[in-house]
């Protein structure tokens, strides 16, 4: 089993305003998490593995550069065909007692995939897996679904598809911290890059993304070089802990850790819940995260 360490992260700049005020105001009831899902993508590469970041439209509980992902529509209680693990097999595998709960997360992380990559989990059946998802008459639906024009259910239905639940994994369940303005209940997914797809970045849903070599994220992290490439005044001049939240920069580090992506996938994690508390360090405030010491590829991560 993993030993659990502390690790201490930057609280991003866009809350440290909301932070400060928790602290000199005293603790208050934090306000309610929206659920919400976000899909790690990857693909294995001559230099290592590689995961799909993107940079997201303003401000957001998951980060200004992170994995696709979104919050809980009403439209994912919505019936669809669905091929993989059973809504109450997932329930035990999310660590959540209501089977409606983790069917909700599961449906939103696919869904939320393809709406902002274009990349599309899902099939006629059990075996098969939609190719091609590029086309004008996919990003038209893309479109359709972020403007509210059509919902997942209708998508899927119209082409006779089911989604393909056995294709995601999953990976953590984090809490955004209680001082944020804005507060996600976040269960995070992982899922191979399919055959003959290839991701994109809807115009509406976000600004920049690009397959990163996770490794080199994390030997870059104390550096600009992310953020400077993403190129948004958001993001220049920023390092990966600043644009981030601590969830992305752990995940990064288990991935460049890894030996592939099938290691990456078929690792057994426990059912943990991480939910960053405030704490302070040479006058700084900073976020606290209890956490396995070691990675997934059996290397220790140093400390902050």
């Amino acid at each position: 089993m993993d030993r659990l360490s502390t690790r201490l992260f930057p609280v991003p700049p866009d809350q440290r305003t909301a932070a400060q005020s928790w602290i000199d105001h005293g603790q208050r009831k934090p306000l309610e998490a929206r659920p919400a899902s976000s899909v790690v993508l990857l693909r294995d590469t001559a230099t290592g593995t590689e995961t799909f970041l993107t940079c997201r439209r303003g401000q957001s509980p998951l980060g200004v550069i992170g994995f696709p992902g979104g919050s809980i529509e009403e439209s994912d209680d919505d019936d669809v065909p669905w091929y993989g693990p059973s809504s109450s097999t997932w329930a035990k595998l999310l660590g959540v007692e209501d089977h409606r709960v983790a069917r909700r997360h599961v449906l939103c992380a696919i869904r939320e995939l393809f709406e902002e990559t274009g990349v599309l989990l899902a099939g006629p059946d059990a075996s098969s897996l939609v190719e091609g998802t590029q086309v004008k008459e996919w990003v038209k639906a893309r479109e359709a679904l972020a403007n509210g024009e059509a919902t997942f259910a209708e998508v899927l239905g119209r082409r006779g598809l089911g989604v393909r639940t056995d294709l995601i994994k999953p990976l953590s369940h984090w809490l955004t911290p209680d001082f944020a303005h804005r507060r996600f209940d976040t269960h995070y997914f992982a899922a191979a890059q399919p055959l003959n797809q290839e991701p994109s970045i809807l115009g509406g849903k976000g600004v920049w993304g690009q397959w990163r070599w996770a490794a080199q994220e994390i030997t870059d992290r104390d550096t600009t070089a992310l953020g400077d490439a993403v190129g948004e005044a958001s993001t220049m001049g920023r390092t990966l802990g600043e644009l981030a939240v601590p969830a992305v920069e752990l995940i990064l580090e288990k991935i460049g850790s890894s030996r592939g992506c099938v290691a990456y996938l078929s690792h057994k994690r426990p059912v943990t819940v991480y939910h960053p508390e405030l704490a302070e360090q040479d006058g700084n405030l900073m976020l606290q995260v209890a956490c396995p010491r070691l990675t997934e590829g059996g290397s220790t991560q140093r400390g902050r």
